[in-house]
């Protein structure tokens, strides 16, 4: 809020989002998905045993 507001205690408020003309809107905004779906299938010379040997690859441990 601009400024602060006194309410009285126990007091029920409603919050409500109004776009305004200042504040861009999300439109045209990608959602994580999509982003993340644009780069699916490109991993190359990846590991074929990362959850068995995941302590090797994140921590140096020997492979099991």
């Amino acid at each position: 809020m601009d400024e602060p507001a006194r309410l009285p205690e126990g007091a029920s408020v409603k919050v409500e989002v109004l776009e305004s003309e200042d504040e861009p809107s999300n439109q045209g905004c990608e959602d994580l998905n999509t982003v993340l779906l644009r780069h699916a299938g490109k991993g190359r010379d990846l590991p074929t045993d990362p959850a068995t040997n995941h302590h090797h690859y994140a921590h140096g441990k020997p492979k099991r």
